[in-house]
């Protein structure tokens, strides 16, 4: 983005010289600045478009991550009223959670997320199967057992929301446009714009400034990777409080 807006300046500010003066007589202004007002009005149009897909994707994902870190703790919770005989599978969800966190928020920030939910989701399973096999003794028992499964059905079901996160919110085309659209702006900045230092200055923080718009879109757009990322904390919050 900063590439293509900035060179576009440039190329701008070149052609400025280069073409014949009535080329860049002020009918010509008033034309290419409606023409290129029309491109800016959709432009800033789409680029609010883009950032709200991303920003929802995003909230929707922390949302989850969220209600998740409740749900286990609940989860575990019924399990410990249960009674001792629910030790084992405690423990169990405890692992099951850790992984999940070490694979999700690795501790090495070199190291990409891994939202392959193939081995965290057949632990899960593995969880539930357990629970559905423990022997009730008495009414209560078979109440906490009853919600334990319920419990630990949605869980399984709400680890597919991650699912989401694998698949980019943000058209790959609404963005190959946005750029294009930019390009022709900022090229129409420096056709009409005295070529001295002050003018390239501006340009370029502008160019930064979009460019920087673009990176918080796509940061957004990867929950789990770079600079903004999904907070892991309500997950160690749970995870720490999971068997005691």
């Amino acid at each position: 983005m900063f590439a293509c807006t900035f060179g576009g300046a440039l190329v701008g500010i070149w052609l400025r010289s280069a073409l014949p003066e009535h080329h860049i007589s002020d009918q010509s202004k008033d034309s290419v600045k409606v023409a290129v007002g029309l491109i800016a009005t959709m432009a800033a149009l789409v680029l609010g478009l883009v950032t709200a897909s991303a920003k929802s994707s995003f909230d929707e994902l922390n949302t989850a991550v969220k209600q998740t870190s409740a749900a286990i703790l609940t989860l575990d919770r019924t399990l410990a009223r249960y009674g001792p005989e629910a030790k084992p599978i405690r423990d169990g969800l405890k692992h099951a959670v850790g992984q999940r966190l070490e694979l999700t928020w690795p501790k090495d920030a070199s190291r990409p997320a891994n939202l392959d939910l193939v081995e965290t989701g057949q632990g899960g399973e593995a969880l539930a199967d357990a629970i559905r096999a423990l022997v009730s003794r008495d009414d209560e028992q078979r109440r906490l057992q009853s919600r334990a499964i319920d419990q630990a059905e949605a869980l399984l079901q709400a680890r597919w929301v991650v699912v989401g996160a694998m698949s980019s919110s943000v058209p790959v085309a609404f963005l190959s446009v946005l750029v294009f659209w930019l390009t022709i702006i900022f090229s129409s900045f420096g056709l009409f714009a005295p070529r001295n230092a002050t003018v390239v200055g501006a340009l370029l923080v502008c160019a930064l400034s979009v460019a920087g718009a673009i990176f918080l879109i796509l940061e957004m757009d990867s929950p789990f990777d770079g600079v903004i990322r999904i907070s892991p904390d309500p997950m160690r919050y749970a995870y720490s409080r999971i068997n005691q």
